[in-house]
């Protein structure tokens, strides 16, 4: 839709530059980044790792000490100048959704749109629907539930056309049914939005369900970055995107066996079988593999119950949490997985980084 941020991505693989350099007493901001300027990145890191403080120099609410930053070509800031927050052509949604009580949902979404000049309709119209809250439009704030606050909250950034979008652990302050609630409008923001997103939470489930790279933030620095698939399943890396290791794939539901109430989820060079979510034939999917539930072999095993089997490549092995144990990297084709084994099997079936394998897959996870 013309001069509009809410449509089908478009092939822009420019880039987004960051680098400040912040002292405060007892903390400090290094980090020096390149981020895509297309699909969803994570700020991922526990509290007070740097997160919000790195959200809040991008868009200028904090003025680093040393400071570049360089949108699709356009400097917002470097040693020579400094475009202020409200000239930054960004969307920023808080943990709060921060609604005018005495202004209906129409009036704050309009109220929003008053900074910007020669802002045309269709972007409020595409913001409403994308986030479902056309019902809602001549309610007040006080007769909404906290999914719905930021629903609106998240359609008034978007109705500004920004050309940038910050969310800061917009959903924190939600309870989980509320969560579950707000995450598919979320999703459709991954899917449909022509602009960058830096998303920042300490939430794995929301990292692993919408992001597309991701920047591990540990003490005011950046100790991982990348795209969340290849991150994931670097052993190289000590760091964990929830409880266990695990892989993400992204596939595309391919056949649906009605007899068995199974479906194919075909992925780049693979397919994976698991149990029939009720999905319909073509839809995209995402899906978790956890390293627990991923075996090792020399041989292709034989007379297994375990349906997903796959030859691969040992990438790497490295360790893991528990001085027993290992993490084994496997490619399949353009698609990575990684498997926990112990150290024992690792020694006992000799294994090493180029070495082909068999691997099983036990079950799987869809993230819808």
């Amino acid at each position: 839709m013309p001069g509009g941020v809410i449509q089908k991505k478009v092939s822009d693989m420019s880039e987004i530059y960051a680098k400040f350099r912040l002292d405060w007493s007892g903390f400090s901001l290094d980090v020096d980044l390149v981020l895509p300027a297309v699909g969803v990145t994570a700020l991922f890191g526990h509290s007070g790792s740097g997160k919000t403080t790195l959200l809040r120099c991008m868009a200028g609410l904090e003025r680093a000490s040393r400071g570049y930053l360089k949108i699709n070509g356009d400097i917002w800031q470097d040693d020579a100048s400094w475009l202020p927050t409200h000239k930054r052509p960004l969307g920023y949604v808080f943990q709060e959704a921060s609604l005018f009580d005495h202004l209906s949902v129409i009036g704050n979404l309009r109220y929003g749109m008053k900074r910007v000049a020669g802002l045309q309709g269709d972007s409020l119209d595409q913001a409403i629907e994308l986030l479902g809250i056309g019902h809602l439009l001549d309610r007040k704030p006080d007769r909404l539930s906290g999914g719905e606050r930021q629903r609106v909250a998240i359609a008034r950034a978007l109705a500004v056309e920004p050309r940038l979008l910050l969310m800061d652990e917009p959903l924190a302050a939600l309870d989980l049914k509320r969560k579950l609630e707000i995450l598919p409008y979320l999703e459709r923001l991954h899917e449909e939005l022509a602009i960058p997103v830096i998303y920042v939470s300490h939430s794995p489930d929301e990292v692993i369900r919408l992001a597309d790279h991701i920047v591990v933030m540990e003490g005011g620095r950046a100790s991982a970055q990348g795209p969340l698939a290849e991150v994931l399943t670097r052993p190289d890396v000590s760091i964990r995107i929830g409880k266990d290791a695990c892989a993400i794939l992204e596939a595309t539901i391919g056949i649906i066996d009605k007899d068995w109430h199974l479906v194919r989820l075909d992925f780049p060079d693979g397919c994976l079988w698991c149990r029939d979510p009720g999905l319909a034939v073509g839809r995209r999917v995402r899906v978790r593999v956890l390293a627990r539930d991923v075996s090792v072999a020399r041989e292709r095993p034989s007379e297994s119950s375990i349906q997903n089997v796959f030859c691969g490549t040992v990438e790497s092995i490295g360790e893991d949490e528990h001085p027993g144990l290992a993490l084994v990297g496997v490619q399949i084709g353009r698609s990575r997985l990684v498997a926990r084994v112990t150290k024992r099997a690792v020694a006992e079936l000799k294994l090493g980084v180029e070495q082909v394998i068999w691997i099983q897959v036990k079950s799987v996870a869809l993230l819808e």
